[in-house]
């Protein structure tokens, strides 16, 4: 793979550090072409881990390294970098804006104990990224936002901060306010500039003092609100200046605590705000054993309390990533929550999937030791060795040729398993086949890999369509996949049409005649056969009753009838799909003393049951999911119609929290393959969804005639 990497990064040694109590692992969130990776490029260059920035158009930052983040010019995978910043180390973690790849978001969430909402100042807050924000504040997750692309010609900086408010809450504040070249600190009421690359300080300019004086009136009062000192509110409004170093230290405790959001504007492309940010995040966001550790078990289930972030403590990790290369092979990007991870250690690797979401998940359990190999701090593609990670820090491990992500690393004499973060359920299904014969055996190798790496891609074998399906998030997640198959794994597929595992069923009564006569020299064939066919309640599989008498049909033949029905059945009559639901019923038939066999009766069977299903109607069955839809109370109408529009039988709604409402339908397969896709079209990003297996149910017949005639 060629070397995208940033010819621009320092060469130095990563950041080292004694303790977790200096160390941050921020995540940055937010919609695509919101400006995070290169947010992180301005960090990397005020830290001095740049000498100068990358950019996106050019395929040369840090973050964004792979193939097809360069081809197409936007996130698709996490990504680490790391700064020191004030004696503290900061390991950003970029993960992608588009929803396709929310599983990488979700990933980043895992591994960060707080976090960045960046905002374009020229496009605002996306409803996605407003589920994310609702989602941290669940787990009480410390955040901040910054608005980047101050420099945007649409850029409107007061209109996306009050956008920003109205969808995160009062206690979303700014502490500075965009001036010119620079800010003002509305605590220290000082200009900061930025001209010429450089931070220096002076005093602002007359006319911000309005401005200046009604954002610090709000700024210290939702500071004092959060006070855990009761007096300073009453202080306050009686006229006393609270000194500004009280004002700053309750305003770190309550960002450390998730209680207070201060928003600060950057412009990544002059560096304006980029020391505030680096200062915001080292003094303000909590040290990781400030966060709790995630629900930890036995490899039995059972629950391991009174663990901590203590590098002396028992070794408890998770690999938040995988990635691999067949120049470099495979890499896990790992989160250490307890314990301390040396080179060539043995560790044991837990992965428990099943236990936690179910059996359909792609990734098989496993529990096995393996030897650590090469140890290194990511900064973006590049490694820089580590002799050691202690706990609340990440790195990167080399050859861990069986950790998949999501799986845990601890001691192998005291084997630990993590609760996995929760795995958004893919529901875009792909029908894809090798191109050439050649590339079948490649194209599992590629998969298994690919599965190993991304717990959102589900693999599916189905064994009624003989169709490899790929369930993935959407188009944009599908494309990098297959781009991963051509790209990485050198495997040729092709997309085809995916054939929902429809069924067949008589409707009525009907009887069969089946005659097997072949006499061409020699031993011959011969068995006549007649059969009654009668539908059954749906469910109820296939019955065979043998009602012969004075043996027309010898006994030992009548098994061979069985068989030949059955496998008529798995061919189908009508349109090539499995029949279901019918009693066979074996009334009589002939046979040769000498050209009988069990192949000859067989057939006939099969000729049978073919003339039976011309004598009646044969219907389709079609498979129909229970879909629930979670969606904004204004979109509901229009989820509604588009619902009934897919042969959709609404079942009702209830109301979720404020503003959202659960849809509930059951609609036919055959008119959802493609709804995830829709459903984000019609809703704009604002709506989710959900499916899971009904029942089979006839089909109309101008629906069952297309899917003949296809």
């Amino acid at each position: 793979m060629a070397d995208k990497t940033n010819a621009s990064q320092g060469t130095g040694a990563a950041p080292a550090v004694d303790s977790p109590a200096a160390i941050r692992n921020v995540v940055l969130v937010g919609p695509s072409g919101s400006g995070k990776t290169t947010l992180v490029e301005a960090l990397l260059v005020a830290s001095g881990v740049l000498n100068r920035p990358g950019t996106v158009l050019d395929g040369t930052t840090v973050c964004d390294f792979d193939d097809a983040e360069v081809r197409q010019q936007r996130s698709v995978g996490l990504s680490l970098a790391s700064l020191p910043h004030d004696g503290v180390k900061v390991n950003l973690i970029d993960t992608p804006g588009y929803a396709d790849f929310v599983g990488e978001l979700r990933a980043g969430l895992r591994a960060a104990d707080c976090a960045l909402f960046v905002i374009s100042a020229s496009e605002g807050v996306d409803e996605p990224t407003k589920t994310v924000w609702q989602e941290c504040a669940q787990v009480g997750m410390p955040r901040a936002v910054v608005i980047t692309k101050l420099d945007h010609a649409r850029a409107n900086y007061q209109n996306v901060l009050a956008t920003a408010q109205a969808a995160f809450g009062d206690k979303v504040l700014p502490l500075y306010l965009p001036a010119g070249d620079g800010l003002i600190g509305l605590l220290s009421q000082s200009y900061y500039g930025y001209s010429g690359g450089k931070r220096s300080t002076g005093t602002p300019d007359p006319s911000y003092a309005d401005q200046i004086e009604e954002l610090r009136g709000s700024l210290i009062e939702g500071i004092i609100e959060e006070s855990e000192d009761e007096s300073l509110m009453d202080r306050y409004l009686g006229g006393e200046e609270i000194d500004q170093k009280v004002l700053i230290e309750d305003l770190e405790r309550a960002v450390a605590r998730g209680s207070f959001f201060p928003v600060l504007p950057v412009c990544s492309a002059s560096g304006i705000g980029t020391y505030e940010l680096l200062e915001v995040m080292t003094s303000g966001f909590p040290s990781p054993p400030e966060h709790p550790i995630p629900d930890v078990f036995n490899p039995h289930g059972v629950a391991r309390k009174g663990l901590t972030c203590d590098p002396d403590g028992p070794l408890l990790a998770e690999v938040v990533k995988t990635t691999s290369d067949p120049y470099v092979g495979r890499v896990s990007l790992v989160r250490v929550f307890s314990g301390t991870i040396r080179p060539d250690a043995t560790v044991h690797v837990s992965g428990h999937f099943t236990s936690f979401f179910g059996e359909h998940i792609s990734h098989e359990d496993h529990d096995e030791d393996e030897r650590i190999g090469s140890l290194s701090f990511p900064l973006g593609k590049s490694q820089r060795p580590a002799t050691r990670v202690l706990a609340g820090d990440m790195c990167a491990i080399g050859r861990l040729t069986r950790a998949e992500t999501g799986d845990t690393l601890s001691d192998k004499a005291d084997p630990l398993l993590l609760r996995p973060w929760n795995m958004p359920e893919p529901l875009l299904p792909i029908a894809v086949q090798a191109r050439a014969k050649t590339d079948e055996d490649k194209l599992g190798v590629g998969l298994q890999r690919l599965a190993a790496e991304d717990p959102t891609l589900r693999i599916e074998q189905n064994p009624e369509t003989h169709q490899i399906v790929l369930w993935c998030m959407g188009e944009a997640h599908s494309d990098v996949v297959l781009d991963a198959l051509s790209n990485r794994y050198g495997v040729t597929v092709d997309t085809v049409e995916l054939r929902v595992p429809l069924r067949e069923t008589f409707l009525g009564q009907a009887k069969g005649h089946g005659r097997h006569v072949k006499q061409s020299g020699g031993h011959g064939q011969y068995a006549v056969c007649d059969i009654e066919v009668e539908p059954l309640p749906q469910g109820s599989g296939f019955e065979f009753v043998d009602k012969v008498v004075g043996g027309a049909v010898p006994r030992q033949f009548i098994p061979s009838v069985e068989k030949g029905v059955r496998a008529q059945m798995e061919k189908g009559v009508a349109a090539g799909y499995p029949m279901v639901d019918i009693r066979v019923t074996l009334r009589d038939g002939k046979a040769h003393s000498v050209d009988s066999s069990d192949m000859a009766f067989q057939m006939a069977g099969g000729l049978a049951l073919r003339e039976a299903a011309a004598a009646t109607k044969v219907a389709m069955l079609e498979p129909v999911d229970l879909v629930s839809v979670l969606v904004p109370d204004d979109l509901v109408g229009a989820v509604m119609s588009d619902l009934s529009g897919r042969r959709g039988r609404l079942l009702g709604t209830d109301k979720i929290g404020d503003d959202r409402t659960l849809v509930k339908a059951e609609v036919p397969q055959v008119e959802i393959t493609r709804y995830t896709i829709d459903l984000r079209s019609l809703s704009h990003g604002a709506a989710t969804f959900s499916r899971e297996f009904s029942r089979y149910e006839p089909m109309p017949d101008s629906a069952a005639a297309k899917m003949k005639s296809s």
